[in-house]
């Protein structure tokens, strides 16, 4: 019982740098599921999230530019 509630209390805490990323990133293809979903406003950062949502969108901005002018350029 008591393993049970560590884990509990594990998912259950603050989001780090990589749960943030994860997190981020289901959000952005749209697989967040709800539970992280409600984890994350609850205990998240609203600022780290929202710095993590600019950059994956200048990332894939970015990577879709890359892409188009290299095809265009063949």
């Amino acid at each position: 019982m008591q393993k049970k509630r560590e884990k509990f209390n594990k998912v259950q805490s603050k989001p780090n740098f990589w749960t943030i990323v994860l997190s981020t990133l289901a959000a952005f293809i749209g697989v967040q599921s709800n539970r992280n979903r409600a984890r994350d406003f609850k205990y998240g950062n609203i600022y780290s999230f929202i710095i993590a949502g600019v950059i994956f969108t200048i990332i894939f901005i970015v990577c879709v530019t890359s892409v188009v002018r290299s095809v265009l350029n063949n």
